[in-house]
C-alpha cells in the first residue's frame, strides 16, 4: 500500500483489538510496527489517536499510513513455520472443535510477537488451521514465562463471544504456583492496585508493575484496581507452598506482583522476587535453590467458560510443565490431592 488509505471495519470484524484487525488486513506487519504507527499517530480511528488495544466497532473508519511492502519486513519475522514447530504447537492442543481450540502453552513461548520475537503462538497458529480457511485468533493472553490453558477462536462468531466473556469476567481461571514461604492466613484476597513503573534500561526496558494501596489508586495516574483470591493447597515445612490463585481482575503481571507484595514471591520469578527480597521464606527470594528449577513456577491450570456457540460449559485443564512437575514430585505433591475448584466455598 503506497499511500494513505481509509478502510471501514466490515460486518463481523467489530469487537476486536485494532492490532489484531491490522494483522489480519496485513499479515506481514509485526506487532512492533503496529505499535510504532499508533504511537506516532499515523493510525487513527474516526479521526482520533488510538492505541493497539483500542477496540473497533463495525462501520468505523480506520486511517492507515503507507504500509511497508511484505518484502521489506524484518528478517526475523518470517511466516514460514518449520515442521518441528508445527508439530510442537499441534502437540499443545488439549481441546478442539469447530469453533474453539485450547492449548497448554509451554513456558518461554510468547503469545504474540514483538521486537526480536520470531517465534510465538500467534505466528505458529498458522499450523492450527486443521482445514479451516483462517488461522485461529487469540482472545486472551498469558505471560511469556507462564504456562497453561490458552484459548483461541476458530471463527469470528467464536472470537466475539469469547472476547466478551473475558472482558465481562464470565470465566473461572485458576492458576497453580509454588511460592516462597507459607502465607498466613492460608486463604485470602489481595486488593493492591497496580501501576506500571519504568524499567532500568535506557529505553525503559524491564518495566514492571508496582503495587499501591487501594485508596491510592484513584489519585495515581495510570493505576488500576486489581484483585486476586488465593488459597494454599499444601506446604513443605513452611518454606515453600503450593498455591491456587484466581485473578478477579486481569492486570499485567497481577499474580506475580501481588504474591511478591504479600511476601511470598512465586518461585523462579526474577522480576518480582529477586534473591535479595525479604519474604516469609527466610529471605530466599524467588530462587528456592537445591533441585528446584529457576524457571517461573506459575501455571494456568484450568479455565471454565461458556462455549461461545453451543453454550455448553467448557472446563479445560492443562497438565503441569516439566519443570513444575519435577518440583511437585520433589515435595511429594499430587495433582489428585487438589480440589477441582479450590475456591468453590470461598467467602
Amino acid at each position: 500500500m503506497s499511500g494513505v488509505e481509509t478502510r471501514s471495519v466490515a460486518a463481523g470484524d467489530g469487537d476486536q483489538r485494532l492490532d489484531r484487525w491490522m494483522r489480519r488486513q496485513f499479515p506481514h506487519l509485526t506487532q512492533g510496527q503496529i505499535e510504532k504507527m499508533c504511537r506516532k499517530g499515523e493510525v487513527r480511528v474516526e479521526g482520533g489517536r488510538v492505541k493497539p488495544a483500542t477496540r473497533l466497532e463495525e462501520g468505523q473508519s480506520v486511517r492507515l499510513p503507507p504500509i511497508p511492502d511484505p518484502a521489506s519486513k524484518p528478517k526475523y519475522d518470517t511466516p514460514r513455520i518449520s515442521e518441528a514447530d508445527a508439530a510442537m504447537i499441534r502437540a499443545c492442543v488439549i481441546y478442539r472443535d469447530d469453533h474453539v481450540i485450547a492449548l497448554n502453552k509451554p513456558p518461554g513461548l510468547p503469545v504474540q510477537g514483538g521486537s526480536g520475537q520470531a517465534r510465538h503462538v500467534d505466528g505458529l497458529s498458522e499450523a492450527l488451521r486443521f482445514g479451516a480457511e483462517d488461522k485461529p485468533r487469540l482472545v486472551h493472553r498469558l505471560d511469556k514465562d507462564t504456562s497453561g490453558v490458552l484459548l483461541l477462536a476458530r471463527t469470528r462468531e467464536a472470537a466475539k463471544g469469547l472476547t466478551a466473556a473475558f472482558r465481562h469476567r464470565n470465566t473461572r481461571k485458576i492458576y497453580w504456583a509454588a511460592v516462597a514461604g507459607a502465607p498466613n492466613p492460608r486463604r485470602g484476597t489481595v486488593r493492591y492496585g497496580l501501576v506500571k513503573a519504568a524499567g532500568h534500561g535506557a529505553g525503559g526496558e524491564g518495566e514492571k508493575m508496582h503495587c499501591i494501596h487501594p485508596r491510592e489508586v484513584a489519585g495515581t495516574e495510570g493505576a488500576k484496581a486489581a484483585t486476586t483470591d488465593y488459597t494454599m493447597i499444601e506446604n513443605a515445612g513452611g518454606r515453600v507452598a503450593w498455591m491456587a490463585l484466581s485473578p478477579v481482575t486481569g492486570r499485567t503481571h497481577q499474580l506475580r506482583a501481588h504474591m511478591a507484595e504479600i511476601g511470598h514471591p512465586i518461585a523462579g520469578d526474577g522480576k518480582y522476587g529477586g534473591s535479595g527480597q525479604e519474604n516469609m521464606g527466610d529471605g530466599w527470594g524467588a530462587q528456592l535453590g537445591g533441585e528446584v528449577s529457576r524457571k517461573l513456577h506459575l501455571h494456568a491450570r484450568s479455565l471454565t467458560i461458556e462455549h461461545p456457540v453451543t453454550r455448553a460449559i467448557l472446563h479445560l485443564t492443562a497438565p503441569l510443565p516439566e519443570h513444575m512437575a519435577r518440583t511437585w514430585d520433589l515435595f511429594q505433591w499430587r495433582a489428585s490431592d487438589a480440589p477441582e475448584d479450590p475456591f468453590e466455598d470461598f467467602a
